[in-house]
């Protein structure tokens, strides 16, 4: 049974997300079938070793998943841009907007959301729910990005 989430979201919000997103991809961009372990903390998030007690294991493990992985991960973000840039002209302060989403369209949202947050934690060094500094505005956006990936997950969970 294929249904809509239906999400309103504000224009600054949006505005805010698809910089957040076009800068994902650009991460992403960076990186592709290394048989070694991403340098970068946040992408190595990403793609997590599967085989960490075997260097070897990881490693052709690695190089038969990980440029799947991230593509998938660059076209989830692409769909969620593509929503974005529907919501046409706007008072970036007030205006809101909806965003329809499909069964898929809602999976890459979830997936992309969940990604973000990732990064995010690997640059502030989130490693569990102690690791916050409320004068800290990044923060701010952690939280923002789990709010926004929890009220889909509701959406989805309805019936």
């Amino acid at each position: 049974m294929s249904r809509t989430v239906v999400m309103e979201i504000t224009y600054m919000e949006s505005a805010h997300l698809a910089g957040l997103v076009r800068q994902f991809r650009d991460l992403l961009s960076g990186f592709g079938q290394d048989a070694a372990a991403p340098a970068d903390p946040a992408v190595a998030r990403l793609v997590p070793d599967a085989y960490p007690g075997d260097r070897d294991a990881g490693r052709q493990f690695r190089g038969l998943t990980e440029s799947d992985l991230l593509a998938r991960r660059d076209h989830d973000a692409q769909v969620v841009l593509a929503a974005l840039a529907e919501r046409g002209p706007g008072d970036a302060d007030t205006d809101m907007f909806v965003v329809d989403l499909s069964d898929e369209q809602t999976e890459a949202w979830l997936r992309t959301l969940a990604a973000l947050r990732l990064v995010l934690a690997s640059r502030l060094g989130i490693h569990s729910e102690s690791d916050h500094d409320d004068d800290d505005p990044r923060f701010g956006i952690y939280e923002w990005l789990g709010y926004r990936l929890e009220m889909l997950v509701q959406a989805t969970d309805e019936d």
